[in-house]
């Protein structure tokens, strides 16, 4: 420490005991590990999908081999891939819209008692003001265009973001801060080394919930106003009762999320998490 340096191994934080840090444990001990149990609970699902299907034996619940078939005609013709990736790329852009404008103003609000006596107003009401009406408004102020549909869906995602990594920004040491003022810590030193080890759960919580919100969203955005896309497939085969082409679509999305979800974020956020289990 004697030329003002600031190493990340040496911040400590309260020790938690996080999801991830308890089966880390049951591992260790012994224990069933997280994947076969994710797998378990996935067949169980498909197992009681295939059993419904079998009772009700009807067109309005096709069983998982129907709907398989279905994905996988749809993938041969290249009308799923097209959809699924035009989706994706909507969700990709929103998704980092969302996460960049709430992060911004959710850490200045976090850090300023006026900022936040501002912005707090506008959250509270893009907060409780109905997705579907955002969509629409913005349809029509806009245009019925790609930029409408991602500035739909920023504005409806952002402010949980934004209260997130508010509260994150809140909840940074003093401690912490008083240690950097005493050593004269640039502002880009200080974001590095004493505000970011802090905030990164709180945005590895706000991307994981975020993310689930945001394809949801951009459904409903591509249902009510785009030519293609995963909404648009659902509301085609929703006019034609294709509940097959329904579970195919929904499902396929569905799987491309969880394995986002298990591959990118939760080793982000246990990443993230890692300094207070160190600690």
């Amino acid at each position: 420490m004697d030329d003002g340096r600031i190493d990340d191994s040496g911040i400590e934080g309260a020790s938690v005991s996080t999801p991830a840090a308890v089966l880390a444990r049951g591992r260790s001990t012994g224990g069933l590990g997280v994947v076969p149990i994710r797998a378990l609970s996935v067949l169980s699902l498909l197992a009681a999908w295939w059993l419904g299907a079998r009772w009700a034996a009807s067109p309005q619940l096709p069983g998982p081999g129907r709907v398989v078939a279905f994905a996988w005609h749809e993938l041969l013709d290249g009308a799923l891939p097209v959809n699924i990736a035009i989706t994706l790329a909507r969700v990709i852009a929103a998704f980092a819209a969302a996460m960049l404008a709430g992060s911004v103003a959710g850490y200045l609000a976090g850090r300023s008692r006026r900022l936040y006596a501002v912005i707090d107003p506008w959250v509270v009401i893009a907060l409780n003001l109905p997705v579907l009406v955002v969509v629409v408004l913005t349809y029509i102020w806009v245009g019925l265009n790609d930029v409408a549909a991602v500035l739909a869906v920023t504005i409806a995602k952002a402010p949980t973001v934004f209260v997130t990594i508010r509260e994150g920004a809140r909840a940074l040491d003093p401690q912490l801060e008083e240690l950097a003022r005493v050593y004269r810590l640039s502002l880009a030193r200080r974001l590095r080394h004493i505000e970011a080890p802090q905030l990164l759960p709180y945005l590895a919580a706000a991307a994981r919930s975020g993310l689930a919100i945001t394809w949801k969203i951009v459904l409903i955005v591509e249902l009510l106003g785009r030519p293609n896309g995963v909404g648009f497939a659902l509301n085609l085969y929703f006019q034609s009762f294709n509940v097959t082409g329904i579970l195919a679509y929904g499902c396929v999305f569905a799987v491309i999320m969880l394995v986002a979800e298990t591959v990118l974020l939760q080793p982000w956020e246990r990443r993230a998490n890692g300094w207070r289990r160190r600690a």
